[in-house]
Parts: structure tokens; sequence; C-alpha cells
């Protein structure tokens, strides 16, 4: 069992991944940023580290303190995309240099968008983020880089929607964005398809990563390949009793904002690899079954 350094741990996935490993028998330690954050997860047992993605002594020294890491946190500031992006690569450079040399373990979050075009992402495509001015500042690649120098970085790519009863994510935004203008909409023909997974299976797949996966395991967080966007929004017009439409990119972004520019795209992904490395079954609720169990209410 490790001591384990989780940043983000207050998070949507983050506090479910801190629930995965103290039921593993891990210890934890959050890095929080507020005292709401602080009392929750002590409240779950875990230990805190006040801090956050500005604060790279902070983290250095959560790392250096662990016995694995799993970085989780992102400012997600879409009005200032510089700024995440710079500020995403700082850390992880903090988290990474603090374990070289160690052959401890560090696995960074990432996504399955932009990696494949006409075909589902696979965990052998490289990611094109590369530097700091791209996604995430380029911290998969970044991150993976230190597997040749003393740490087991593995990266963990989640589908664009990690849904679950109070998912406040991609999915509750649209669904927001639905009732501001009395209609559910998809992008086209709207056969462009989202993988997806529900939350407690990506907080298994960060769990067994952190412990089983070799260095430089790209694994990807996916239970359903690719729902269609046009299943997603008539799904979401039914849970909200609300009419169904098909409108232009343009539309979408003007309705939904930063999320809608990313509702015409094609995000699929396959997780064959990932789930023949870990023995990684997905069993929880598909996002459908979630929408009409309530999860984005009217």
């Amino acid at each position: 069992m490790m001591r384990v350094f989780v940043t983000g741990a207050s998070g949507w996935i983050g506090s479910a991944t801190v629930d995965e490993l103290l039921a593993g028998g891990h210890e934890v330690v959050g890095l929080a940023r507020s005292d709401a954050a602080a009392e929750a997860l002590q409240r779950k047992g875990a230990s805190v580290l006040r801090g956050d993605l500005d604060d790279p002594a902070a983290l250095r020294r959560g790392a250096e303190d662990a016995e694995g890491v799993v970085h989780l946190a992102n400012k997600h500031d879409w009005s200032r995309p510089e700024e995440t992006n710079r500020a995403e690569r700082a850390a992880v450079q903090a988290l990474a240099e603090a374990l070289e040399g160690s052959d401890r373990p560090l696995a960074v979050a990432s996504g399955v968008a932009g990696l494949a075009t006409g075909r589902p992402a696979l965990e052998s495509d490289r990611s094109p983020a590369v530097g700091p001015e791209s996604m995430r500042g380029g911290t998969e690649n970044l991150a993976l880089d230190f597997a040749d120098r003393g740490v087991r970085a593995v990266s963990l790519r989640f589908a664009p929607t990690v849904h679950g009863i109070g998912d406040h994510g991609f999915i509750a935004l649209l669904a927001a964005a639905a009732r501001r203008a009395g209609v559910s909409s998809f992008t086209g023909d709207g056969a462009n398809a989202w993988s997806a997974v529900h939350r407690s299976d990506a907080a298994r797949l960060v769990r067994l990563g952190l412990e089983r996966a070799p260095a430089g395991s790209r694994l990807h967080a996916v239970a359903e390949e690719g729902v269609p966007t046009k299943v997603i929004a008539e799904a979401l017009g039914r849970a909200l009793g609300l009419p169904v439409d098909s409108i232009t990119a343009q539309e979408a972004v003007e309705r939904a904002g930063f999320v809608g520019m990313f509702w015409g795209a094609d995000v699929r992904a396959s997780s064959a690899a990932t789930q023949a490395l870990l023995g990684w079954s997905p069993t929880g609720p598909t996002l459908l079954e979630d929408i009409a169990a309530g999860g984005y209410p009217a």
C-alpha cells in the first residue's frame, strides 16, 4: 500500500479517486486550496496539504513525501487558456522533478480528444500536444518523458464525459444550455460521437494505473467507445421535457459557450488495450442510463 498525493482531490473525479484509494488500503494526502476542500478530505479520512497549482513548492513537498502521485487538478479557465496551460505545465514539471530517479508512479490526467481522425483513438496514439502553448501545456508528453528519468509516469486519458449522478461536467453544461434555450440540440446530423465513462469506473482505473501500469503507459478511461451526439441530445430532451433540434457549429457556441466548440467533434476512443493491460472492466451505468435516472434534472 502507498502514501498517495492527489491533486484535484476534492473535484468530481478526484473525490471519487480518493474514496477508491482509501477503500483499497492506501493512505491519501489531498491538495486543498480552501477550507471546505480540506474539511471534505478530512471527513473521508484523508490528510491535507494546503496549496494550489500556483504553489510549486507545495506540489514538490507533496510529491517528495509520497510513494505515488495522482495529478487530476486543472484550472479549467476557458477564458484564459494560456494561463491554464502554463499552470498545468508548471505543476507537472514540479511533480515530475520531485519524483525523478525514485521509480515512484506519477499518474497525470489527460484526454482522448484530438488523438485520431476518422476512427476511435487508441492507447498507441501519441498526443499531438507538445510544448507549453499546446492543450494542457503538453503535459502528457512532458510527464511521459520522465519515464526515462526514473519516474513510473502514466497518462490517464479520460473520456470527454465522466458521468454520474451529480455530474457538473460537459453534459451538465449542455443540459443547462438546453434549459436556457428551451430545446436540446446537436450539431449537423449528430452522427459524431463522444466516448463516455462512469465516474466510479474512472476512479477504479486511476487506482489500478497507479498500482500496476508500467512506465510510459497511456491508459484510456473509456467505457463506451462512442455515443452519437444526436442520441445524447435526444436523451437530454426526454429527461428535460424539451424538443430536440439540429443547429450549426456557430449556434452551438452561442447556446452553450465553450463546450459548444467541442459538441460537433468526434471524440470516440477504445479502451481495449487498457482493459487487457490492467484487467479493468467497466461496470457502472451508461451515459444514457444516468441521463434517464435524473443525473441532469430539469
